[in-house]
This record gives structure tokens, C-alpha cells and sequence, in this order.
């Protein structure tokens, strides 16, 4: 067959894929030649930067081909040795139970059978399917795209997703600046520009660049913080765990507990407003309230002054170090940021973490908004782009199968019941169950408040459960509900469609083989997201559009997610109207016309080079627009934000606020929740409930933290067989029992209280559950401190199938709280959750 090399995309980036005699033998960062492109320059303090002619690619990417091949890979149709559609099923022993290889016809006969039979007797509400975090990458089948138009064409109870790397700024944030359309993230456009040329200082408050953006956008920001400490930019970072950026970027390291950043953030803003060192003329012009809250930071309104000496006993930071940096801050053009997109952070995954995240606003507004070298950034976006050359992001009007722009007839789905996907296990186990919000609430302010109930009045509660597209075991909390809830009995079916034998793929009744992007065709580009996340590829420094070349027939009889959406449609007795008669190939041609591609290169041309470059206006023509510039010198939004007030002339110069200000007093909560003393109208610090003034700090006198993998993605990439990733030292470790345990990290003097030394085996528990994990001993955290990754791609429980049994996978999410962030906000809070630790004695 000789040899061939493609190109790919991948969610942590773009490759060159070297294929021998149909076998995968090489994946590799995307080089770029004299025909592409020219890169972008910065002209700033009298130096030249720009990118190199190369794009970079997420650890993870490497592994592609390990895990192709992979042994957990899913081959054949599978049906559990024990279900029997026409007699026991025996939901119990899911988890348990061994699986029997069967043929795509009994498969799908089985699964359209078990759909039909489901709805017939139930109603269409009775089915419910949900998909993952993230997907392997490419439009026409993206979780968004033949997942999305199977399900509604059919009906079925939609389960919401929440925004759960970003909990507090879109409960929170979007309450101070708005900014809902974009789920509370901030618009960052040119801000690297604007850091390179004026900025002094950034402070990057619960922020691991290189590990949060490495998922999404390869390493492409690492270079930029290079060229920041090459113009003495300083650095620094508050993060309980001295993070895998900070350790060799920080200045100073500050380490709060988890759980009081916003008392920290408090008593920063008690030394501006005492010692006057904030910005008045701006608060004057642009704040709603201020006067308000100031009184409330003085302690004129409760009487208590949110000093340093009050912050330093709550947060364990010493207060001279809180005056230092507020100092410190003030008089630099400092940047703050936060994680991702500016808001992907684990301050902002704890109890109250909403009012952290229009803390961390009012800090900034207080600084001036949108002032050059200061600003809200996530320090991993904001490169120089092509922003009128259009191609959608997966969550763009035309960018799946569904799309009416795209599709001749958009399926709509009919059923109005919906679930939470925090929540499912509770909704399948305990309903009714009722909670306030539409997981991203992306269209108004207004849709954080409106009420659901599971089940709907007059519908039937959901009986048949599909999943699709990865494991949801390492990134929900209270993990064994999950257990609960799939050997529950009122689930009487389930079918998983996936790659992998994944931790849930062991809990289905039916198991379809999907393939990976790489053995597809498909249409993409580079991390972006489109839609809430307009822009996403300005954290790229390079746009790069792909299509994604086929580069080997699918693995043992899988088949692509389109592929068996198709044919289940045709059992179903929908195949045309699911396909309205196109290919896998029409689909991505069609796709392809839409956008601005055939203007710079014909169809043929674009398979044959395999993507395309768009190119960025020279430095001497390029005419930045920096985000919030606009809003601090009063004009007109002038950056591509999609903001609603642009559409408007008489709003074009406002915030999407009920004011159009920065509201320290929001009056979006005064009008919907005004009685709510967990998410009052001001932002404040508010006691956890589960933290070092609880009850349980007693019992359990460790904070676990669990941020973003490093060595992952969602659940992604860390399998069972995953060896190149089990022997990075700082991921996994594995023991004489040939297993791989997650590294746990603990303050040398914690483990010593313990009797734990480096290497040892140690149990992580609370009365949620157990994992066990190695211990990792280092002064990266303080002595209250644990830290694991979360979202471990491995649940292995000493005893499979048992929701009690200890977990020698590293799914630390066995043990973080599903308790919601406050009472009328459907956000989680894995990260205030307190743990003990213990030398494992077990076998």
C-alpha cells in the first residue's frame, strides 16, 4: 500500500499523520513552508515578536496512535452477557457482567428495537441521550452535529450541560459585566499586543496557562510569556498549588486557602479604597453601585472592615503580603488573569464561587477597564487575526449537519422535559428534582432563572438512556451516583456509542463501536469553538482550516458517528430524512461552500494541500482593536465581539447590563432574586460550606483541589494502556501490582503527621468515598493542601461494579461534593471538598 502522510486535527491541535501500508506510524506538529501564510509581527518597547513557522500541539496529541491501537479499543458491537430485552435484564449487575460479541444487524435491530419499544409504551421523553464534555474534533461529527439532528429528529428529554469549567463567571460574572453571550467570559481581543507593549505586571489568580490552554490550543501562548519576562514583565500567582506554570514563570507564589479567594480579593480592595490608589474618574463614569460596596468593604455597612489582618486569617496569606501586592498592583499597569478564556478557574469551582468572579471584575474595574496594560485576560488569548474570514466554530449557526443553513429541513425536537446533567443520578434515583437555570444560559440574563421540575408535569420519567462520545466518570462529582443510577432498575436500557471501553461503557447494555477522527473524513478548524466562544482561535497563533483526510479504514467493525446514526435511522424508518440523501462528503463539501474557503482556493485544491492559513493583514496595515478599550475611552464597541448592545447605536457603548455599567450592586439579582443571601445583588465573601469553617474541617481537615488535567483532556487520551502518559513522572506512577496510580501531592510535614514517605500508596477519603493514589511529597502546596488532577480517564474499583468499593484509578471525583455552588445556582463545586489522607494498608 506504500506510504501516504495527511493531515488531521486534533482537539489540542493540527498534524501531519505518516501512514505505512495502512498502519498509523507517526503524528506530528504541523510545519508550515513558504507557501503559507506569513506569520504576524509585534512591534513593542523596541523589540520585534512574532511566532514561529510552526504550530504546536497538546503532550496528549503524541499519544494518537498509542491510543488508536489501543486494547480498550471497542471493535465489535457488544451486547452485556446478561441483558435480556425480552426477559431479565438485570440492571444490577452493570459494571459486573461480561459482554458477548454480536453483528451490526442484531446490534442495531436491538438498539431501534429497545428506541421504538421505549416510546411506544412511555412516551418520546422516556429516551434520553447525552453527550460529553468534548469530542474528537471535525464538524459533521461533532457532538454538536449527527448526535444533535439524530435525537431531536426522534424526540427525546434533553439533559443540559453545564459550563462547568467556568461556574462562577457565568453565574457570577455576567451580574457585575455581562458578557452572557460569551457564558461570562471576557472578549480578548489584541490583548497580547496590549500586554507586550504596556503592561508592567500580571497576576494570574487561579491560572495555569500552560496546562488549561495545552488542551485546546497546543502550547502556542508558552512562547509569549518567554517574550513577557524577556521585557521584565513580572509574574505572579495565587493558586493554592504552586502550578505547573508558575514554577518556573513566578515572581512570587500566593497561596490562599481554597475556597477564601474572594477574602483575599476583598481586603486588596480595602487598600485601594483607603489608601486612595484607585481608579475615581473611571469608577465615577462607568460603575453602578460602587459607592455601595465600598461602604460594605469599609465595614460601615456590617461592621466588619475587610482588612488584610481580617484576610490573612481566613485565607492563611500574611497581611503584609496582601498590602505588598495591592500595592504593588496599583502602581503597575497590571493585568489580571484568570484561567482560559479569562474565566476557566478553580476559585470559580467552590461553594459561593460566583461572587470570586465578580470579585476578580470589580478589582480590575477599579483599576480602570480596558486602560492600556490593564485589563481582564486569560493570558492565553488575543493574538493579531483574521477576524472577517469566515468558517464556523463547532457551535456556529452552519457549522452541523442540523443547521438550517446547512440541512434542507432543521429537526426540531418535540419534547419540552428536560434534566441537568449535574444532577442526573438524582433525577433518575430521587425525583422530582428542580433547579433554576438552562445550563448555558447564553441568550439573556434572564435564563439563569427560570424553573425546571424533573419529571415535567404529565410526562413520563426517562427509561432508555443513550451516551455518546466519551466518560463522563472522572468529571462529574459524587461519582458513584453515577454507579447508582446506571444499575438502578428505572433505567431499562442503556446504550453507549464509543471509542474506548471506558469506565461507563462498562455500564451499557448495548455497546456500538464508533471510530476516531482519524479514520473518518471531515472539515474543522483549530480550536474554534464559534458561538458563546466567538474567536476561540485567537488563542492559536496561526488559523489553521483542515480537512481531515481518512488516514486508515476504521478499527476492527467500527464505524464512524455518522455512519451509525444513519443506519439506526433507517431501522427507525427516518434514513432519508436523516440524510436527506448526502454523504459523509457532501455533507463536509457542503459545509465548505458556506464558508469563505472557496474564495481563496478551489475544493479539489483544499483535500489535495490537505488546510489552509489564514492570512493576518501585515503589522504596518493591521488595525488592532483592544477589548474593553472601547468601553474606557466611552466609544462604541469596536472590537468583532457579538455583543447584543452593538445593535443598537444607542447601546453600542454600554455593557449588556440592566445599566449598561459595571454593576457592584447588581440589579439583575435585585429584580429576579432579591432575597438571596448566597448570591446577594453585592459580591462578597461568604464562609464555604464545605471548608475550614465548616462543621466537617473536624473530620476532615484537608482541602483536596482538583483543577484541568495536565495530562489529559476531560476524560480523554488517559486510558487503561495509555503507557507513554503513565510514565510522566508528575501524571502516574506504577507500582508492583502493574498498576497506574494517579499522583497525589501533599506538603512533606502533612505526610509525615501520617506516616506517609514519597511513593507511597495513600488513600484519599471522606464519607463519599475512596481512591487511592501515590503520594507525591512537595512544598508546591501548603500543609491544608491536597492536590490530583481531575477528570481521570480510568475508574477502577477494587470491586467492579460495587458504588462503595475504593477506586484505584484516580477518579478523584468519587470524592468532591454534587451539593450545588449556592441555593439558586445550578453550578457544581468539586473544589471545596475536604478529605483525609492515609497510608493505603489494603491489598
Amino acid at each position: 500500500m506504500g506510504q501516504k502522510v495527511t493531515t488531521m486535527m486534533t482537539g489540542g491541535g493540527p498534524v501531519r499523520v505518516c501512514v505505512e501500508d495502512g498502519v498509523i506510524r507517526r503524528v506530528y506538529p504541523l510545519v508550515l513552508d513558504d507557501t503559507d501564510a506569513k506569520e504576524w509581527t509585534i512591534n513593542a518597547r523596541g523589540y520585534s515578536f512574532s511566532p514561529p513557522r510552526k504550530t504546536t500541539v497538546s503532550p496528549v496529541v503524541l499519544t494518537e496512535r498509542q491510543r488508536i491501537y489501543s486494547e480498550s479499543r471497542v471493535k465489535y458491537p457488544m451486547v452485556r452477557e446478561d441483558f435480556d430485552p425480552n426477559g431479565a435484564r438485570n440492571p444490577e449487575k452493570r459494571g459486573k457482567s461480561g459482554y458477548r460479541r454480536v453483528s451490526w444487524d442484531e446490534a442495531l435491530t436491538l438498539v431501534a428495537g429497545e428506541i421504538k419499544r421505549v416510546q411506544d409504551t412511555y412516551g418520546k421523553e422516556a429516551l434520553t441521550g447525552i453527550v460529553s464534555s468534548h469530542h474528537t474534533w471535525g464538524l459533521i461529527h461533532y457532538k454538536m452535529s449527527s448526535f444533535k439532528r439524530f435525537f431531536n429528529m426522534i424526540g427525546y428529554t434533553q439533559i443540559f450541560d453545564n459550563p462547568d469549567s467556568w461556574e462562577g463567571f457565568h453565574w457570577g460574572a455576567t451580574h457585575i459585566y455581562s458578557y452572557f453571550w460569551r457564558l461570562g467570559c471576557p472578549e480578548a481581543y489584541d490583548l497580547l499586543e496590549d500586554a507586550l507593549k504596556h503592561t508592567e505586571m500580571i497576576v494570574h489568580w487561579s491560572n495555569d496557562p500552560d496546562t488549561i490552554r495545552g488542551g485546546y490550543s497546543g502550547q502556542e501562548s508558552s512562547i509569549w510569556r518567554v517574550w513577557m519576562k524577556k521585557l521584565g514583565i513580572k509574574m505572579v500567582y495565587i493558586d493554592p498549588f504552586c502550578n505547573f506554570t508558575a514554577v518556573k514563570d513566578a515572581e512570587k507564589w500566593i497561596a490562599p486557602r481554597p475556597g477564601t479567594d474572594a477574602a483575599l480579593a476583598e481586603a486588596i480592595a480595602y487598600v485601594w479604597l483607603t489608601e486612595g490608589t484607585y481608579d475615581k474618574d473611571f469608577i465615577a463614569r462607568k460603575a453602578h453601585g460602587f459607592e455601595t460596596w465600598a461602604k460594605h468593604i469599609l465595614g460601615e455597612s456590617d461592621g466588619t472592615a475587610k482588612t488584610p489582618q481580617w484576610a490573612a486569617e481566613l485565607t492563611g496569606v500574611e497581611a503584609s503580603t496582601i498590602k505588598a501586592l495591592a500595592r504593588e498592583w496599583a502602581r503597575k499597569n497590571t493585568m489580571l488573569a484568570c484561567g482560559g478564556r479569562g474565566g476557566f478557574a478553580g476559585a470559580g469551582r467552590t461553594a459561593f464561587g460566583h461572587d470570586w468572579a465578580r470579585l476578580m471584575i470589580s478589582l480590575v474595574a477599579m483599576q480602570g477597564l480596558g486602560k492600556p496594560g490593564g485589563n481582564f485576560w486569560g493570558a492565553q488569548m488575543g493574538v493579531p487575526s483574521n477576524f472577517d474570514f469566515k468558517f464556523p466554530g463547532y457551535s456556529d449557526p452552519y457549522s452541523n449537519i442540523n443547521s438550517p443553513q446547512l440541512a434542507d429541513h432543521e429537526m426540531i425536537n418535540p419534547v419540552k422535559q428536560k434534566m441537568y446533567r449535574n444532577w442526573f443520578p438524582d433525577c433518575i434515583l430521587n425525583p422530582p428534582f428542580s433547579w433554576l437555570g438552562e445550563g448555558f444560559c447564553g441568550k439573556s440574563l434572564e435564563q439563569q432563572f427560570i424553573p425546571y421540575t424533573y419529571p415535567m408535569e404529565g410526562c413520563s420519567e426517562v427509561k432508555m438512556f443513550y451516551r455518546y462520545g466519551g466518560s463522563f466518570m472522572g468529571t462529574m462529582a459524587e461519582t458513584n451516583d453515577w454507579i447508582r443510577a446506571y444499575q438502578s432498575s428505572k433505567l431499562e436500557c442503556i446504550v453507549n456509542q464509543s471509542i474506548w471501553w471506558d469506565p461507563e461503557t462498562k455500564m451499557a447494555d448495548i455497546v456500538l463501536p464508533a471510530c476516531t477522527n482519524f479514520e473518518r473524513n471531515d472539515i474543522s478548524e483549530w480550536c474554534n469553538a464559534g458561538g458563546y466562544a466567538k474567536d476561540g482561535f485567537c488563542g492559536n497563533n496561526y488559523r489553521v482550516i483542515m480537512y481531515q483526510h481518512k488516514c486508515i479504514e476504521p478499527v476492527g467493525e467500527s464505524k464512524s458517528d455518522y455512519d451509525i446514526f444513519s443506519l439506526l435511522s433507517e431501522r427507525l424508518g427516518y434514513g432519508e430524512a436523516y440524510t436527506e440523501g448526502r454523504t459523509e462528503e457532501e455533507w463536509i463539501k457542503r459545509l465548505y461552500d458556506l464558508s469563505d474557503m472557496p474564495n481563496v482556493m478551489s475544493y479539489e485544491e483544499f483535500k489535495a494541500r490537505g488546510y489552509y492559513i489564514v492570512p493576518v493583514p501585515a503589522s504596518e496595515e493591521y488595525k488592532a482593536t483592544p477589548a474593553f478599550r472601547w468601553y474606557y475611552e466611552d466609544r462604541p464597541c469596536d472590537t468583532p465581539d457579538a455583543s447584543p448592545a452593538k445593535k443598537d447605536p444607542a447601546t453600542a457603548d454600554k455593557l449588556g447590563t440592566f445599566t449598561g455599567k459595571l454593576e457592584f450592586v447588581s440589579e439583575s439579582l435585585k429584580q429576579f432574586t432579591p432575597d438571596d443571601d448566597e448570591r446577594a445583588p453585592m459580591a462578597k465573601y461568604i464562609h464555604s460550606w464545605e471548608g475550614h469553617k465548616s462543621e466537617l474541617y473536624a473530620k476532615y481537615p484537608l482541602h483536596l483541589i482538583s483543577p484541568h488535567p495536565r495530562f489529559g483532556y476531560h476524560t480523554q487520551y488517559d486510558h487503561s494502556d495509555s503507557d507513554w502518559l503513565s510514565e510522566i513522572p508528575e501524571h502516574r506512577v506504577v507500582k508492583d501490582d502493574g498498576n497506574a496510580y494517579l499522583v497525589a501531592r501533599l506538603h512533606p510535614e502533612t505526610a509525615k503527621d501520617r506516616g506517609i514517605n514519597e511513593g507511597d500508596i495513600i488513600k484519599l477519603f471522606n464519607d463519599r468515598g475512596v481512591v487511592l493514589c501515590v503520594a507525591r511529597l512537595t512544598e508546591r502546596t501548603p500543609k491544608f493542601v491536597i492536590h490530583a488532577y481531575c477528570s481521570s480517564g480510568r475508574y477502577v474499583p477494587l470491586e467492579p461494579g460495587s458504588p462503595t468499593s475504593p477506586d484505584k484509578g484516580g477518579c478523584v471525583n468519587i470524592l468532591t461534593s454534587k451539593r450545588a455552588m449556592s441555593k439558586n445556582v445550578a453550578g457544581f463545586a468539586p473544589n471545596s471538598c475536604l478529605i483525609d489522607v492515609a497510608k493505603w494498608e489494603g491489598k
